[in-house]
């Protein structure tokens, strides 16, 4: 999936083209743009950089279509909006974890020399109530790394510059459990004339 965030100027609505790997594109709505690196590319950093396949952008490139995107083209697969629903049913507290995780870590690259002491003690502040598998702390330098080489390519972007960005297919949120994906509709009663 390659997903393209534009510099625009500050205080403007920023967004994100996102082409996803079955050739369907949205354009994700962002909040105001800054010299600060767009929400969604803290999460595309850190959770590529931690492998994170069950956050938000594995969700994306799942086929999650969240009510911040609009789609711009290509043919949508059909029952997408009932698999995408099914997949944020089934997977919310993987999107809650990958949240967390993402404040976190853009936390600790804001704190200069941040220490494996210091990061420990983030993660107890931060993540507290972390759903699922406990983060491998070990890896948290290097995403934290990662966020501040973006943050300097984001900041040194002049005014319609692009930034892409690749996001690995083996990333990818896993499908929702069997038969949860189609709505129950009732059988259409045939009406004779």
């Amino acid at each position: 999936m390659r997903v393209t965030f534009t510099r625009i100027a500050d205080h403007q609505r920023g967004f994100a083209l996102v082409e996803r790997d079955d050739g369907v594109v949205y354009q994700l709505d962002g909040g105001p743009v800054t010299a600060h690196l767009p929400h969604d590319l803290v999460h595309l950093t850190v959770e590529r950089e931690l492998d994170i396949a069950d956050g938000i952008w594995g969700a994306i490139a799942a086929g999650v279509v969240f009510r911040s995107m609009r789609h711009h083209s290509g043919r949508r697969p059909p029952h997408a909006g009932d698999r995408s629903a099914a997949l944020i049913r089934e997977h919310r507290d993987r999107l809650q974890r990958a949240e967390l995780i993402g404040g976190f870590v853009e936390r600790v690259a804001e704190t200069p020399g941040a220490t494996p002491a210091s990061i420990g003690r983030f993660a107890r502040l931060y993540l507290a109530n972390l759903p699922g598998d406990p983060l491998d702390l070990t890896r948290v330098p290097a995403a934290a790394t990662a966020l501040r080489e973006t943050a300097d390519r984001w900041r040194a972007m002049a005014i319609g510059d692009q930034l892409t960005v690749q996001w690995p297919a083996r990333l990818r949120m896993p499908p929702a459990a069997a038969g949860a994906t189609r709505a129950r509709v009732a059988p259409r009663r045939r009406v004779s004339r």
